[in-house]
Order: C-alpha cells, then sequence, then structure tokens
C-alpha cells in the first residue's frame, strides 16, 4: 500500500487541515499536561479523570485526522471541515457569553476557522486545481 499524498492544490489544503488535526491530536494525546498548561485548564490533585480527558480528546483529534488522511475522500473532508465549523461557532459563543475574550482564544479562533475553511473550500469546489 502506497502513501497517497493529494495533487491538486484543493485536496492539498484539505489534506493539510487533517494532518494539522492528527498532529495537535498526537500532541493532546501523549502530553496532556503541556497542553492543559497552553490551553489554560489545569487537571485536579488525586483525579487523573482530567488527564484522561484530555488524552480521550487528543485519541479522538488523531483518529479523525488520521482517518482523513487514509481515506481521502470529500464526505470526510466535509465532516472535518464542518467540525471545526461548529467548534469556532463555539468558541464565539463562549467569547460572547462566557467572557473569554482574550488573546488566547482569538488565535484558537483563527487556527480553527482556517481548520473548517481549507477541507470545506475542498469540497464545496472554490480552489483552483
Amino acid at each position: 500500500m502506497e502513501f497517497y499524498f493529494p495533487t491538486e492544490l484543493g485536496e492539498q489544503l484539505a489534506f493539510c487541515s487533517a494532518a494539522f488535526t492528527a498532529l495537535a491530536g498526537f500532541i493532546m494525546m501523549f502530553a496532556p499536561g503541556q497542553t492543559f498548561r497552553l490551553l489554560g485548564l489545569q487537571a485536579q490533585e488525586g483525579r487523573p479523570e482530567g488527564f484522561g480527558e484530555g488524552r480521550s480528546m487528543g485519541g479522538f483529534y488523531l483518529g479523525f485526522g488520521l482517518s482523513a488522511i487514509m481515506l481521502a475522500q470529500d464526505w470526510i473532508y466535509m465532516a472535518l471541515g464542518a467540525s471545526f465549523a461548529m467548534a469556532a461557532f463555539a468558541r464565539i459563543i463562549s467569547i460572547l457569553s462566557d467572557k473569554g475574550s482574550n488573546i488566547v482564544n482569538y488565535l484558537l479562533l483563527v487556527v480553527q476557522i482556517a481548520l473548517a475553511a481549507l477541507p470545506l473550500l475542498y469540497v464545496f469546489g472554490f480552489t483552483q486545481t
């Protein structure tokens, strides 16, 4: 079985979004403490469930990104883009409702919008070949 790398620019951008998702998931799964510090979260002492949740979230991102890379299908890229679009929408709600107006939230919002846009632009045919 060969490694498939897309030849069209639009699909390459969607592929990069999936690769970044898998990389972020890998980091979250194997370094939840550093991920929590970056996001401003903290697990309670004597409660390993916090780290378990961080690793689980990382595993989901890793699995979703790798499945998009390995299968390279439009519907999977659409699901990846739609998931990040909904995550960006939830972050906007958090910024407006939870008094979360800080630089980290705005930077993560830009990242989520970019990760949503790359596969969706490809799927809906907005990128040139």
